[in-house]
């Protein structure tokens, strides 16, 4: 592939540091996207003949971009990543135009490939109660105590994994309601059940470390800050033994939470809110899910189906 031209790179690091200083992006997130504008930079050096400078980059046109698009399809790219790709593209370029005051009108003519709705996997309830009582079996009693009361944690409140783990110490013993700081930084309250309470306590009692308070609250086995994979690791184990699909994973729990809210009849608005959604259609996604399975037991149960 081309190299980058030294204005081509300059604009990245400096875009790189918008994301995550001005636009609060995840260090992640942030990687994903230079990597993808990288990659595109350096398609537009062999496609045109030669490494564009900062005005060649606003110049590209509708058929230049298609074809990256095609290339990245030859690659085996798939539609819905292609288009998180397209996203990453219009990140850089309004920020090149806001930055810089480099145009490019070719950009708004440019379509993401559709891309069916994904519905979100829940786990049922018996399965997730299964679950909890199946994982880390084998294993020191509070490292047990542990992944059980992180698990009842995102279940019973509808937690991302991040925001699990993002608890400190100062926090317990956790509150009727506790505020969590979710993606980009937002913070939103949730309410916590009893039983999540006491399984914390309960893992807090047999925990060997005597951590700080402000170090994290779930701990790895040597006392720093669990590690995601661990846990993502215990809930693997358990649905192995349980016979259970590879969409059974810690955030399939977060689903659950909302599928059950919703079921019982809660307010849409209501959940968006728990789950710390910004737009409400990621959280309708929840009602077609519903519908979906009301059609199922329909077509399954009805004599006139």
């Amino acid at each position: 592939m081309s190299l980058l031209s030294d204005g081509a790179q300059d604009l990245l690091r400096r875009w790189a540091r918008h994301l995550g200083a001005v636009r609060g992006r995840d260090p992640k997130t942030v990687q994903i996207y230079v990597r993808t504008v990288t990659g595109y930079l350096r398609f537009l050096g062999d496609h045109l003949g030669g490494a564009p400078a900062r005005a060649g980059i606003a110049a590209v046109t509708v058929p230049d971009l298609r074809s990256w698009m095609a290339a990245r399809r030859a690659r085996g790219l798939s539609a819905s990543s292609l288009a998180k790709e397209v996203s990453a593209l219009r990140s850089f370029y309004g920020w090149l135009e806001d930055a810089e005051a480099l145009s490019c009108p070719a950009i708004q003519g440019l379509r993401a490939p559709k891309t069916p709705a994904r519905l979100p996997r829940p786990v049922r309830e018996t399965d997730a109660r299964a679950i909890i009582d199946t994982v880390s079996c084998d294993r020191q009693p509070w490292v047990i105590a542990r992944d059980r009361a992180a698990l009842t944690l995102i279940w019973g409140a509808g937690l991302r994994i991040s925001e699990a783990l993002g608890l400190r110490q100062c926090d317990a013993p956790l509150a009727e309601v506790i505020r969590v700081n979710g993606k980009r930084g937002k913070q939103r309250e949730v309410p916590i059940l009893p039983v999540s309470r006491a399984a914390i306590e309960r893992y807090r009692d047999l925990c060997p470390h005597a951590p700080g308070p402000d170090d994290a609250l779930f701990l790895g086995v040597r006392g720093g800050p669990l590690n995601p994979r661990i846990l993502s690791g215990a809930m693997a184990e358990a649905r192995m033994a349980l016979g259970l699909p590879a969409t059974a994973t810690p955030h399939a729990l977060r689903h659950a939470f909302a599928t059950q809210l919703l079921a019982a009849g809660g307010d849409l608005r209501a959940i968006q809110e728990l789950l710390g959604h910004v737009s409400l259609s990621s959280t309708q996604i929840y009602t077609a899910l519903d519908e979906s399975r009301l059609m199922e037991v329909y077509r399954s149960a009805h004599p006139r189906s």
